[in-house]
């Protein structure tokens, strides 16, 4: 009887570990849908930021305090990106929290030599928006599939099967991306912030400018002279922009240029039919492809 009884709690116990299920704070949505995608019906997954928001700024809301004290996992960009997350840990207060940094196992760009205020908001790190290139959600998988594993040991070959699934839908529609933009490698463009080195790196666009005169600065009116003399010069048709900055001096440039203002999503959410990293990429690529064979983004 006490074999039988001691066999039953056992059971009990291996039962309500494979029913609770791990609570997951996430800073972006990019990272939130990937654990969505690896962790499925096992995770509990809140964002901080959205997809409409400069990841740079978020307002430290109560709520998000909230959501922190209770979660098992934090997973964040990391390098400098989210400089206002610190004291949302802090005042979170939860020890048990473990914080993931989804930017090990990246390689970087635009890792300065040097940092010092005149230069912007310089990150001392590299250039963070590492979210931006496809191909590095494979990495990304990699860490979050092994946290769920240290976590939840118990469901680790699912949460590997899902890594696997994913990682492969996301090749497969790397490699209708890489084809469609293929045809304008080489194309010269401005964009507003320096967001997108790694979404230009992956797919052949020679980033000639920015709005902003240095990163986290607003543009002059004499800077946005030198850049509309410089889009002439060199006959630059397209500027990039993300969908939280206002399209004013966007606007003004392109009629000053005859160049075209293309508002991609910087990140999931940003628009209808970006909710998850591969039907946000499908949006950027096939809005950026429509815009450089001549059509006019929709």
């Amino acid at each position: 009887m006490k074999k039988i009884i001691f066999s039953l709690m056992v059971s009990l116990v291996l039962v309500s570990s494979l029913a609770a299920k791990i609570k997951v704070v996430t800073t972006l949505p990019d990272l939130a849908a990937l654990v969505s995608a690896v962790g499925g019906e096992w995770v509990e997954v809140t964002s901080i930021a959205k997809g409409y928001q400069d990841p740079h700024f978020v307002d430290p809301k109560p709520s998000y305090i909230l959501k922190l004290q209770s979660a098992d996992l934090l997973f964040k960009i990391g390098l400098g990106l989210e400089l206002w997350l610190e004291p949302l840990v802090i005042g979170a207060r939860n020890a048990k929290l473990k914080v993931v940094d989804c930017s090990r196992g990246v390689p970087l760009l635009e890792v300065p030599s040097s940092v010092d205020r005149s230069m912007g908001d310089i990150h001392p790190f590299g250039n963070p928006h590492i979210w931006l290139d496809p191909a590095n959600g494979r990495v990304f998988l990699d860490s979050i599939a092994a946290a769920l594993k240290r976590t939840n040991p118990a469901n680790a070959s699912f949460y590997e099967a899902n890594r696997a699934a994913y990682s492969k839908k996301l090749d497969s529609a790397l490699s209708v991306w890489e084809a469609k933009l293929k045809p304008y490698a080489g194309t010269k463009v401005v964009t507003y912030h320096n967001s997108w080195p790694y979404f230009g790196e992956r797919f052949g666009l020679v980033r000639a400018g920015f709005l902003e005169p240095k990163p986290g600065i607003a543009p002059s009116p004499s800077h946005l002279k030198e850049l509309i003399d410089q889009m002439k010069r060199e006959k630059i048709k397209l500027i990039l922009m993300e969908p939280y900055f206002s399209d004013k001096d966007p606007n003004f440039i392109a009629r000053e240029t005859g160049a075209k203002v293309v508002k991609l999503a910087s990140m999931v959410g940003a628009f209808n039919g970006t909710n998850d990293c591969i039907a946000m990429f499908d949006y950027d690529v096939n809005l950026l492809a429509q815009a450089l064979k001549g059509g006019e983004p929709k």
